[in-house]
This record gives C-alpha cells, structure tokens and sequence, in this order.
C-alpha cells in the first residue's frame, strides 16, 4: 500500500503483483518534484524490502526503512 503521511488501511507489500503481508515500511521522497514535508510510504515484505530499497537508492532519493508497527496500519 502507498500512503501520503495518512494511516495505512492494508499491509501488503508494494512491490508489483505481490500480495504478502509487509513487515517493513519505507518512507522516501523525490527531492526532485516535492518537498522535505511531502513523504511517500511503500510497504515491503521480507522478499522484496532490499529490492525497493535499492530501487530508491539507485536515484538517490532519501529515505527511512523501519519495521512495520502496529500503529502504522488502522484496523
């Protein structure tokens, strides 16, 4: 699921056509197009979180990856 800084409503991972349960959150910006407030969340399962971290990295956008929470999801 992708989130704009709102509760995310599901936890699946975003990497395409993947449907397992995420456990990783990755907060990124393209300093590009948006700025330091705008922050974008991809969620990553164990499978997948090096890829869309190096994804991200490969174009030097910044980035923040930590454990999935509870909190991070609504019920």
């Amino acid at each position: 699921m992708i989130g704009l800084g709102a509760p995310l409503d599901s936890a699946t991972c975003s990497r395409a056509e993947c449907r397992s349960a995420a456990v990783w959150r990755i907060d990124w910006r393209n300093p590009g197009i948006h700025s330091e407030e705008r922050v974008k969340t991809w969620l990553a399962c164990e499978e997948h979180v090096d890829y869309l971290r190096e994804f991200l990295t490969a174009r030097d956008f910044p980035l923040a990856v930590r454990p999935l929470d509870e909190a991070d999801v609504t019920a």
